[in-house]
């Protein structure tokens, strides 16, 4: 007899448990989540397609920011400038200076409807590796536009001599086309029609870097490498198998030409 007693409060807790982890659910997907800096660091590393956004004033913005972050000012979140981090389930990385505008941008993004919002605090505690001038001109006028098969994507230039001779090269040209090919497993390079001012650094590529070597070869990364080369300009915003995808197998025709942005 007590064995059928028990069944009706079995039930019940099981009703009771099920609805707690709706509850729950429901709770965890209503705002932004909050993560630690070596938790960002973490997703930082990750190949997924993140984006790393900077929410100060664009003059804090160059005065130093984390490597390849965006800037997009808090007070100018809104529908349109939002719809510039592309999908509505990219992973975002939110930062300010002390942790209060990150808090309330997270906020904003969370309310127009992006699902993976993650807000660190603030450049103040970053531990990792800070930029100290502008080295991509996010919102400049002109961007490099990189065609393959009628496919085209956005490069942002670097803030050298060396971008600035290849947009005044591709000025007077209109664009070019030229033949490039994998080689080493991380890169597609091609040969210029001409040759370009260096501005030889050593450094460590990322997926999407447009790199200057010697002068005259051009190439687009899909992967990492460690050399003595020119950093021109960068494709934000796609993951290594999706740059890859991008740039086919073996040779292929890459035409090079001038995009202009209106902001």
């Amino acid at each position: 007899m007590r064995s059928k007693n028990k069944k009706p409060y079995l039930f019940l807790l099981i009703i009771l448990f099920v609805l707690s982890g709706c509850s729950q659910k429901e709770e965890e997907l209503s705002s932004y989540t909050s993560i630690s800096q070596e938790e960002a660091m973490k997703m930082m590393a990750e190949d997924d397609g993140h984006i790393i956004l900077d929410v100060r004033r664009n003059d804090e913005y160059k005065e130093g920011h984390i490597p390849y972050a965006y800037n997009l000012p808090v007070e100018e979140i809104n529908k349109d400038t939002a719809e510039e981090l592309l999908s509505k389930e990219r992973i975002i990385l939110v930062y300010c200076r002390s942790g209060v505008r990150s808090k309330q941008a997270a906020e904003k993004l969370f309310e127009l409807g992006y699902q993976n919002v993650y807000e660190f605090g603030g450049i103040l505690d970053w531990k990792g590796e800070i930029v100290k001038e502008m080295e991509y001109e996010i919102k400049n006028e002109v961007c490099l536009l990189i065609e393959i098969n009628g496919r085209q994507m956005s490069a942002y230039f670097a803030n050298n001599s060396s971008a600035q001779a290849l947009i005044k090269k591709l000025e007077e040209e209109k664009s070019i086309t030229i033949k490039m090919h994998d080689y080493g497993g991380f890169e597609k390079v091609g040969e210029l029609p001409w040759q370009l001012e260096t501005n030889d650094e050593n450094i460590t590529t990322v997926p999407g870097d447009v790199i200057l070597y010697e002068g005259d070869q051009i190439t687009i990364y899909y992967d990492e490498n460690t050399w003595n080369f020119t950093r021109i300009a960068q494709i934000k915003g796609y993951t290594a198998n999706e740059l890859k995808e991008f740039l086919g197998e073996g040779e292929v025709e890459v035409t090079f030409m001038l995009d202009w942005m209106d902001y």
